[in-house]
């Protein structure tokens, strides 16, 4: 199988290129930019909350059952002053929700919920993003966490991070590293259905 070459700025740049032409994936993203940003850009009512969550669990197919429950804690979350100041532990603060008496934590949905409010300040975690981490970390030893620790979001930024300074990535975003992260994972490390 091949393995994901080690990253440069050129591999980078190639990635977000190659995010340029996936038309459902950008065009989805600009629907979610408009909704996130320009038609209910607070989380202070719940119809505009429930759109948020029930977009992003459509387009991202977050197999959330109970969008209502999902959007009810956030609003109970009060999360815009936190949002707005880049509050790294806001992610893990909405990821947990009660639903009939079960608490589901909704890691991933709450790193693109916030990520979608503020691209730079909250990079998305999925499991392509962690296979990449994960991978790097044991070819190249940029950084010594173990997995369960890209559960903690202000652990996962620093990683990503340490993952910047490490291959010299310090000309791209957290955002476009991101998108270089999820787009490589699911080239080198696709799901098997």
């Amino acid at each position: 199988m091949n393995q994901p070459p080690t990253p440069n700025k050129i591999i980078l740049n190639d990635y977000l290129e190659r995010w340029k032409t996936l038309e459902n994936y950008t065009l989805q993203e600009k629907s979610l930019n408009l909704l996130f940003n320009s038609f209910c850009p607070n989380n202070k009512e719940i119809e505009h909350i429930l759109l948020k969550v029930s977009a992003l669990n459509d387009f991202y197919s977050t197999n959330i059952f109970d969008t209502f429950s999902v959007a009810k804690h956030i609003l109970n979350c009060n999360i815009d002053q936190e949002l707005n100041a880049g509050n790294e532990k806001l992610v893990n603060k909405i990821a947990p929700v009660t639903i009939k008496h079960r608490t589901i934590n909704f890691y991933s949905f709450a790193s693109k919920y916030c990520s979608h409010h503020k691209p730079e300040s909250y990079p998305i975690y999925d499991s392509y993003v962690e296979k990449m981490l994960m991978y790097f970390k044991k070819k190249d030893k940029y950084d010594t966490f173990i997995k369960v620790d890209l559960k903690d979001y202000q652990r996962f930024i620093k990683i990503i991070k340490n993952f910047q300074k490490y291959y010299n990535l310090h000309d791209f975003t957290l955002r476009q590293i991101d998108i270089y992260l999820w787009l490589a994972g699911k080239e080198y490390f696709p799901n098997k259905y």
